[in-house]
């Protein structure tokens, strides 16, 4: 089948990319790597997966250690396909990166200045806002004013339609990872496992990965000190 073949090809080249990094650090026993014969076959398998196809086309590794919101947000952007600036990075071609992600609008709200300053990176409604300034519908929802059942079905929702996506800011030590706060976009849904697939935008240190559903929103219902004590959380957003 059509759908199949451009399905193992998409997982492939993704993991292929994961497979040529140098040694990262090990994920902990209940985190299935993507880039794993088990990790292959849950995206094959998988209920909700059409925002894999557009995230992995436009995957993006944060550049730096705090860049892991800018990542992310430049690639839902291309996903999107909001209008393009022309990036130094692409020899004058349309297309977001993380740095022309900075429009005026988003310099007003959260510039780069900031982010590489202590207590560095984004918050939760950090990224709400710089999504917002680009003028998207914006839903930031902190996990301690919802609840599993909630997120997931939310997060289903958005990965299964062509029109939303949803990014996540949770503690990685909350899923035996190292070691602080974290943003990066979700791909697929498995309900067999009920696993869902982030898409790590710092492959330098782990490879994107199946978690828990569980687990992962205990990551988010974290107290997040650079915000106000507010718990992490989602975004799904959308045109």
């Amino acid at each position: 089948m059509r759908w199949m073949t451009t399905l193992v090809l998409a997982a492939t080249a993704v993991a292929g990319s994961v497979a040529a990094r140098a040694e990262t650090l090990p994920l902990p026993p209940d985190v299935i790597a993507f880039d794993s014969p088990e990790g292959e076959a849950l995206l094959l398998g998988a209920e909700a997966r059409n925002d894999y196809f557009p995230l992995s086309m436009h995957f993006a590794n944060q550049i730096n250690p705090a860049y892991c919101g800018p990542a992310s947000i430049s690639m839902v952007l291309n996903a999107l396909d909001v209008p393009r600036p022309a990036s130094d990075m692409t020899l004058g071609l349309g297309l977001f990166d993380q740095e022309n992600m900075f429009t005026p609008a988003v310099d007003a709200v959260k510039p780069a200045s900031a982010i590489l300053s202590p207590p560095f990176g984004m918050t939760l409604d950090d990224v709400g806002r710089v999504l917002t300034a680009h003028d998207l519908k914006v839903e930031v929802v902190h996990a301690g004013d919802t609840d599993l059942d909630t997120f997931r079905t939310a997060a289903v929702a958005a990965i299964d339609d062509d029109d939303h996506f949803v990014l996540v800011n949770y503690l990685r030590k909350a899923i035996g990872q190292e070691a602080g706060g974290h943003i990066s976009p979700l791909a697929a849904y498995d309900a067999d496992t009920d696993r869902l697939l982030i898409l790590d935008v710092s492959q330098y240190k782990y490879p994107p990965a199946w978690v828990k559903a569980e687990a992962l929103f205990g990551a988010m219902d974290t107290n997040d000190s650079d915000n106000n004590d507010l718990t992490r959380g989602y975004v799904v957003v959308g045109k």
